[in-house]
Order: structure tokens, then sequence, then C-alpha cells
């Protein structure tokens, strides 16, 4: 059986591997954390690689890079909630879509680190309802683009695929019967209306994010806390460079603009805030 323990020095070189290769920085003594995440790999692995050290080394060396990539989908994918902490989209539905409706032009959204896919397709829903509650509002249409690091997880996002645990987290009885249909292996599959409002594409928001062009709102939730200060300035920057004039940034309910207050200020709302690109 393969040895699953991470030594000091293999985590030290995993540690700041990752930090290079995707910017998520681990606190002193994870192992526990680098051990549970590559244990699924080192199983399907198990007549290659002896230990989890001696995964680490191979990844590291970047002599295998379709491990390389199941290792970094190991550690950042997490699974979401549907329409996490409720006031971003309660807030997008009632102030900002009646704003955007009237300026007649084409809404652009971006998900960004979009995991599991439960963010864009809650953005979706409540686009849908928004519409259906005023017809002819958004007439221009709607563009949702939803990125991640994790090709494995954009693949499955894309097919709109969830259990029943994963529709049990935050997803009401309402939506689920509206949006939801039962495929042919007898999963829940979110309805092809909502699935054509989004497209996945892979992004690392360590890269330049300008080939996916100009947006009116961007989610970028609960993804800033993996890193440095540095880092986290720089991506806020990136993605004020991607907004349109008085654009709109939705954070994590823990985080913050902290350095960027030059480029963004606060709107608070009962309850909940957003954050708004300054006008130049």
């Amino acid at each position: 059986m393969a040895n699953k323990d991470v030594s000091p020095a293999s985590y030290l070189k995993f540690r700041e591997f990752l930090e290079k290769q995707c910017g998520i920085v681990l606190g002193d003594n994870k192992q526990y954390l680098v051990r549970s995440r590559l244990a699924s790999l080192l199983y399907k692995h198990k007549h290659k690689y002896e230990s989890a050290d001696e995964l680490i080394d191979v990844v590291v060396k970047g002599f295998d890079r379709t491990l390389l990539q199941n290792v970094i989908d190991a550690m950042t994918t997490n699974e979401t909630l549907w329409f996490r902490d409720n006031y971003p989209f309660d807030l997008l539905v009632k102030e900002l879509l009646p704003t955007l409706s009237a300026k007649n032009q084409k809404l652009r959204i971006w998900s960004a680190a979009c995991s599991s896919g439960q963010e864009p397709y809650s953005i979706a829903m409540s686009v849908l309802e928004y519409q259906r509650q005023r017809p002819g509002a958004l007439r221009a249409g709607v563009e949702i683009v939803a990125t991640d690091l994790s090709s494995e997880m954009l693949q499955k996002c894309e097919l709109g695929i969830y259990d029943e645990l994963s529709l049990a987290r935050g997803l009401s009885p309402q939506r689920r019967q509206a949006f939801f249909q039962q495929n042919e292996s007898g999963l829940m599959q979110v309805k092809p209306d909502v699935r054509r409002m989004v497209s996945f594409r892979s992004l690392n928001l360590l890269s330049s994010y300008a080939a996916l062009g100009r947006f009116d709102i961007v989610f970028c939730r609960n993804v800033l806390i993996y890193f440095s200060a540095e880092v986290k300035q720089r991506i806020l920057q990136q993605i004020a460079g991607q907004l349109q004039p008085q654009g709109v940034l939705f954070l994590g309910a823990s985080e913050s603009i902290s350095a960027a207050s030059d480029t963004y200020s606060m709107v608070k709302c009962h309850p909940g805030l957003y954050y708004q690109k300054k006008m130049i």
C-alpha cells in the first residue's frame, strides 16, 4: 500500500510549486490537506508511485503534464452552494438588472473561479426569473461567462448534471422544478434554456483576462482568500480592467478590496454590499 503521508520537505516543495502555478497559498503545517486531496490520485496510480512524496516529486519536476493537471484539479476544486449567501442574487434582480436593462445593451456577466458551476447557473436562473416577471426586459441579450482553472470540472459544469446531495445545498424545490429535468440516467440536469446562457472557459487568474472582453458585472467570490495580498491586489486590478465604467464586482462575504480601494467604491445595501469601479 502506498504511503499517503507528506513529509515536511515534500510539503514545502509542493507549497512553493502550487503558489507559482496557480497563486494558491497554503499555510504552515497543512500536510493533512495535501494528503487528503491527493489520496484518490495516489490510489489511482498505486502501481506507479509508492508514496505521496514520490508523486509530488514527479509533479514538481514536470515529468507528467496529465498528472500535473490532475493534481491542480484536486487542489483547487471545491463544491459550492446554489445562490450562496442569497444577497448577491437579490441585488442582481432588484437593483442591477433594472438599471442595466434600461440601457438596452447586451449584458455580460463573468463568474470567475466558478468551481462546480452552481454560481453561474444561479446567475442564469436569476436572470430568467427577472425576464419572466418582466416580459421584454434585457431584450439585447445576456451572456454569462464562467471560468475556472480545473478543466475536468469545467467539462462537468457544461453538462449541468448534479446529484441529490448537490441539489440539496441551497436550491429551493420551486427552482428545482422550474430549472431542472431528469436525464436518461435518472440524475437531474440543468434545463437547456439555462445552460445556453452560460459559456465555460478555462482560465488561470494569474494570467491575462483580455481575451474575455468587457463585463458589466463580475462575481469573484470566495476565491481571493486563497491568494497572497500581492496576488490579490493584482487580480483586483486586472478585473477592473475588464469592467465597464461603473461596472460591479461581487466578492465573498469574508473578502474585501483592501489595497484596491483607489479603484473601487463600496456600495452598502441592506443586506449585503458590492463594489463599483470608480470613474476615472
